[in-house]
């Protein structure tokens, strides 16, 4: 492979694949497609049925109107807050867009070679990480709009109403190109996918977290599976999921066999990239020269689970892994008669955990679930967290409690898509776990909490032991 920068914009920042699979098993017919398999078959929401805006219209619309999703929303829209960070750093990002010319676009190959757009978030001094310069935007402007838009993630994935959000308002709290924390020395490197049609901003509050406690963190965008990403040269690849609709099982197999392949080979394309130190001479002050590819982790939520967890399974450079509530199956038997992936059939030989939901969605995981764990020969954990859904491992157990008490989704989706554990609870634990699991793997920091069942998270119950 074979790596072109194109560009060093501002960084784009902020699915529920639950909320596809109701849609897909109509679009599907009589075969009943399940969790992260069925995501790939959305159909339009009653809402959304009417003909949307040409995608310039809704870009233009995005970035000018700066306290609003819509024009329509500009009176009424309602604004959100991610979580802050609560490690000792304060937190740095920089965007990047790649071009990888050693493979065409696995979607769309009539677009030549393959763009990937990553964000890192890492450790920056407290006292000078502004430059300037106020907190990035979760989401750039054009990629808000799309987002909330019709034929966005806001609206497919978690049934917010089309441009009843304010997405360009919600900040992070990290500092464009802010120089490195001082003294930052051989810094783990996390990389991070989301879940199918999910843009890779869509666990920023997750990702800060990381970054705050001394850690780089790699968010990789999918081209044309996320909702949207915004290109090198301004435009915007939608995703080409929503297409699917009314697919045959056949073609929603094969797209989701696509979807998985083009998700590890964009996540060793990264790799690759990293490793390059002629390239990482061009991150911010310091960054380049603090990478430490020798720990590298991956992380994910659904089908970033999954890939998380394949990516780790075809490429030694990752060396703990932890998959968020995603299925590692697929919905049609392979040439082995079998459905299960490679990596759920063969297990890993390092550290993974399993978080898992609590949901009635949470059986469509077993399968892949217990076979994984059957075949993996290092350590392993699997935990759920009492009343969790599929989306609580995301931005939208944050971000959206605010939009359901303004509307702007009704509250049974809203519970259905994070569940009924208390938002800040939810984060906590989150967090938490996670954070412990890369300590210990990554970082060779031990406090214990993997051990078992914690009377400071009564939320989180060990679902297997851990093993060794």
């Amino acid at each position: 492979m074979a790596v072109q920068e194109r560009g060093g914009e501002q960084p784009d920042r902020g699915r529920r694949d639950d909320g596809l699979r109701r849609r897909a098993a109509v679009a599907a017919g009589a075969l009943a497609l399940t969790g992260l398999l069925s995501a790939l078959v959305p159909a339009p929401e009653a809402h959304a049925a009417q003909a949307p805006a040409a995608a310039g219209a809704e870009a233009s619309a995005g970035a000018g109107a700066g306290a609003g999703a819509g024009a329509g929303a500009a009176d009424q829209s309602t604004r959100t807050a991610l979580p802050a960070p609560t490690g000792p750093h304060a937190v740095g990002t920089t965007t990047r867009h790649l071009v990888d010319t050693g493979r065409k676009d696995p979607w769309k190959p009539e677009r030549g070679d393959r763009q990937v757009a990553i964000s890192l978030f890492y450790p920056a001094d407290r006292d000078g990480a502004t430059g300037g310069k106020g907190p990035a935007p979760h989401m750039d402007p054009s990629s808000a709009a799309h987002f909330g838009s019709a034929r966005g993630a806001g609206s497919f994935n978690y049934r917010v109403h089309p441009d009843a959000a304010d997405w360009t308002s919600t900040r992070t709290h990290a500092r464009v190109d802010a120089p490195v924390a001082r003294g930052s020395r051989a810094l783990p490197v996390v990389l991070y996918s989301a879940g199918l049609g999910d843009p890779r901003t869509w666990n920023t509050g997750l990702v800060e977290e990381l970054a705050s406690r001394g850690y780089v963190v790699v968010t990789v965008d999918h081209t044309y599976d996320s909702s949207e990403v915004r290109l090198a040269d301004g435009s915007l690849a939608e995703s080409a999921l929503p297409a699917l609709a009314g697919a045959s099982p056949a073609e929603v197999d094969a797209a989701l066999r696509r979807a998985v392949q083009a998700r590890v080979d964009d996540t060793r394309f990264v790799l690759d990239t990293l490793g390059s130190a002629q390239w990482r001479r061009g991150l911010p002050g310091g960054l380049g020269d603090a990478v430490d590819l020798r720990r590298v982790g991956m992380a994910g939520q659904s089908a970033g689970g999954f890939t998380a967890a394949q990516a780790m399974h075809d490429d030694r450079r990752i060396k703990a892994g932890i998959n968020m509530d995603g299925q590692m199956d697929f919905p049609l038997p392979d040439r082995t008669g079998g459905k299960l992936s490679t990596v759920a059939r063969e297990g890993v030989d390092r550290p993974f955990l399993l978080l898992g939901s609590d949901g009635p969605g949470a059986a469509d995981n077993r399968a892949s679930w217990s076979s994984f764990r059957q075949h993996t020969r290092a350590w392993q954990a699997e935990l759920a967290m009492a009343g969790a859904a599929h989306g609580t491992y995301t931005d939208a157990v944050s971000l959206l409690p605010a939009l359901a008490r303004q509307g702007a989704l009704p509250e049974e989706d809203l519970r259905q898509d994070v569940g009924t554990v208390r938002p800040e609870r939810a984060v906590t634990a989150t967090r938490a776990y996670v954070a412990a699991f890369f300590d210990r793997f990554l970082k060779g920091r031990d406090d214990r909490l993997l051990d078992g069942p914690s009377p400071r998270f009564p939320e989180m119950r060990f679902r297997a032991a851990p093993a060794s």
